[in-house]
């Protein structure tokens, strides 16, 4: 479970469901890399690590941002 600022467990799935929503709402010229996806979630009050970010996003099978771009 991750902490929010507040103290609060949170439920990894409330976290990869908000990843995917960054991702789902992101620039698809300009794809956001792990570590902007995690200070995101930091911005909202998450406290999650980049590597924490990559792991979800590889059991959601969601590629890495440069696969991401849209040309």
């Amino acid at each position: 479970r991750i902490r929010s600022e507040g103290g609060d467990d949170v439920s990894n799935k409330i976290i990869k469901a908000m990843i995917k929503k960054i991702i789902d709402d992101e620039d698809p010229n300009k794809p956001m890399n792990d570590q902007r996806i995690a200070e995101l979630l930091k911005g909202k009050g998450f406290q999650v690590a980049r590597r924490t970010v990559a792991k979800y996003r590889e059991q959601m099978m969601i590629p890495v941002s440069r696969l991401r771009r849209k040309i």
